[in-house]
């Protein structure tokens, strides 16, 4: 039996106010998707959400890498990978910030928004009787669908 190692790591995060937030990371190498490429996804689910803020301090290179153990170089990567996407400000010497543009901002409105219409959905589908696995069954299939039309067109 083979063993699945997840990292994990709960850092601090640092704003410039007085407040103190613990963000978790969870790396799982068996995913068949790259570390960074985990790494990035949480962290812009994070601002998608509003769990990061704009000017939070993400923890420092050397220090997350400790956290999850991985390699530096896979945080560095998903680091310049975000500041290229204009998500982070990597400031030498002094760490990477968050760095929301409009677009961000926009975007994390539209998720707020698209999850309160899914949650009265799933309410309505409760109602009329579904269970929430066939619910969660019907999502994924439509999610699917509609992301690969054409491989499910008949043929005639």
């Amino acid at each position: 039996m083979a063993a699945i190692c997840i990292y994990s790591a709960t850092v601090t995060l640092y704003p410039y106010t007085d407040t103190v937030m613990k963000l978790f990371f969870k790396l799982n190498p068996a995913a068949g998707q790259p570390l960074y490429l985990q790494l990035m996804q949480q962290i812009r689910h994070a601002t998608e959400t509003g769990a990061l803020r704009d000017g939070d301090q993400l923890p420092g290179i050397r220090t997350l890498a400790e956290e999850l153990v991985i390699s530096p170089n896979t945080i560095v990567k998903a680091y310049a990978e975000l500041e290229h996407q204009g998500l982070l400000d990597l400031r030498h010497g002094s760490g990477a910030f968050v760095c929301v543009k409009r677009r961000t901002r926009s975007l994390a409105d539209d998720v707020q928004v698209a999850r309160r219409r899914l949650r009265d959905l799933i309410g309505e589908l409760r109602v009329d009787g579904l269970r929430d696995e066939e619910i969660k069954r019907a999502f994924d299939a439509e999610l699917l669908y509609s992301a690969y039309p054409a491989e499910f067109a008949r043929k005639r």
